[in-house]
């Protein structure tokens, strides 16, 4: 029997559910990021994007119509439906999942039904956005969702860019933060490797990482690591969460900068409060910013 040979997936994109896309704006402008203008999905959601040069992008993701979103969600649209559910269980505010870039999301969608970890029916949509100057653009996606049961905070996705926004983002991309990659997104769980075969499909890649306190698997475009609760605490100080069920949740940002001295002026100056661990410089969450955001070089 012949092995499918794999295509390791790069990260595309995180979702970061937000209570408010103005307050997320603010914060993240406050971070030093420079922040898309708002743009509507045709299924109740809204975003307001940060593009990064190294091409992945945060996604503050907004209710801009409850309605509109109950019937999406209602009617089968899976990735609202998880939005909901999360917002339930988690608040309105955090990391509920990680989309990976892909070029054929229905043979991605196959290899997750065949691997026991679809994540329910495949969604395709369009969407328009403002550009910086002043003109719009329509981009259309398909979407394909893996996800475990066992996991209701936090799922996968892969996103195939059907139509491309432009591809000039150079403006969207500079920041006054210095920050110009997305270098790990930092999951918990009490015992990650229950996790490990969601992570190895979600990315399409083999090799795992065993760390002492979790795993950690490499993508063409950042790295995604799941920690216990020590691993949190001693890698990030994040204490254990009181009560807390099982399943992967979302819990850090980890971003390269250019210049750290840089980033940290910025940050003093605009009155964003920080703590230097490791040189890396780490930004409690705040109204607008759902999970630790870490700087570093």
């Amino acid at each position: 029997m012949s092995v499918r040979s794999r295509t390791p997936r790069p990260i595309d994109h995180l979702v970061l559910p937000v209570s408010d896309l103005a307050i997320a704006r603010e914060r993240l402008t406050a971070l030093g990021f420079t922040v898309a203008k708002d743009a509507r999905h045709p299924f109740g959601t809204e975003n307001c994007c940060v593009f990064l040069a190294d091409g992945s992008y945060l996604e503050p993701l907004g209710i801009a119509n409850r309605e509109e979103c109950e019937e999406a969600a209602r009617d089968g649209n899976v990735f609202v439906a998880r939005d909901q559910a999360f917002r339930f269980r988690r608040g309105p505010e955090g990391l509920s999942g990680i989309a990976m870039a892909s070029s054929d999301a229905f043979e991605d969608d196959q290899r997750y039904v065949a691997a026991g970890l679809s994540g329910g029916r495949m969604l395709e949509f369009s969407r328009d956005m403002l550009l910086p100057d002043g003109t719009s653009a329509t981009g259309s996606f398909r979407l394909a969702f893996a996800a475990d049961l066992r996991s209701p905070d936090f799922f996968f996705f892969v996103s195939q860019r059907i139509l491309p926004l432009p591809a000039d983002r150079a403006s969207l991309e500079a920041h006054d933060n210095g920050v110009v990659a997305l270098c790990e997104v930092v999951l918990s769980e009490q015992n990650p490797t229950d996790f490990q075969y969601l992570l190895q499909e979600a990315a399409d890649e083999r090799e795992v990482e065993a760390l002492s306190f979790g795993m950690s698997v490499d993508t063409p475009r950042g790295r995604i690591t799941v920690l216990n609760d020590a691993g949190l605490e001693g890698f990030f100080g994040i204490a254990p969460e009181v009560g807390a069920d099982r399943g992967l949740k979302g819990r850090a940002v980890v971003f390269r900068v250019e210049n750290l001295a840089e980033c940290q002026r910025l940050l003093t100056k605009r009155d964003v409060a920080f703590q230097k661990r490791d040189n890396r410089l780490l930004v409690p969450p705040a109204p607008g910013q759902g999970v630790l955001f870490v700087f570093g070089e």
